[in-house]
């Protein structure tokens, strides 16, 4: 099923937070790349978001793997960097681990999280889903403790993705995360 996007905004328009984070406890989080938040991506009054974010992924080369809410416990991926679409719903999003900065996502908005990123649940209103899709050959784990100097050296090299899952080749992922 073919899946209409004009209505996403064009890379040059869009509009988003750029999060830097250091290690945090347990949470490596990404010493080299930084978080993006990216607002309103998609008008949150489409009837349905999800085939749309869908298609807006795969399209940019990162193929989306479900769709659900997100972990109401902290947690990362160390083997892939992650980009939620938000289908439904409002929440707030700890980021970095615990005690990190509170992100308000509202439908429509995207989150790129590159890889040993903290984030948890901690409140939502209405029901909240997201898209959540990964950089093609990228295979998500689910962490929740400390990572070797080996497996932070092994996160750090992960291969750098090709296009922004927004934006794709002109997305602010090409020139933020060089």
């Amino acid at each position: 099923m073919k899946h209409d996007l004009q209505s996403a905004r064009h890379a040059s328009d869009l509009e988003y937070e750029i999060l830097r984070l250091t290690p945090h406890a347990w949470v490596p989080n990404n010493r080299h790349l930084p978080v993006l938040v990216y607002r309103q991506v998609l008008s949150p009054s489409c009837k349905d978001l999800g085939p749309v974010f869908e298609a807006m992924f795969a399209l940019n080369e990162w193929p989306p793997q479900w769709r659900d809410s997100i972990f109401d416990y902290h947690h990362f991926h160390s083997t892939a960097h992650e980009v939620l679409g938000a289908i439904s719903g409002t929440a707030e999003v700890i980021i970095g681990g615990p005690g990190g900065l509170v992100v308000t996502l509202e439908a429509g908005d995207v989150v790129l999280l590159p890889a040993g990123t903290g984030h948890c649940l901690q409140a939502t209103e209405g029901r909240f889903q997201v898209v959540g899709a990964y950089p093609e050959g990228q295979q998500w784990d689910i962490r929740r403790d400390a990572l070797s100097e080996k497996e932070i050296a092994a996160m750090e090299a992960l291969p750098f993705p090709r296009s922004d899952p927004v934006g794709g080749r002109e997305g602010p992922l090409l020139k933020q995360w060089t």
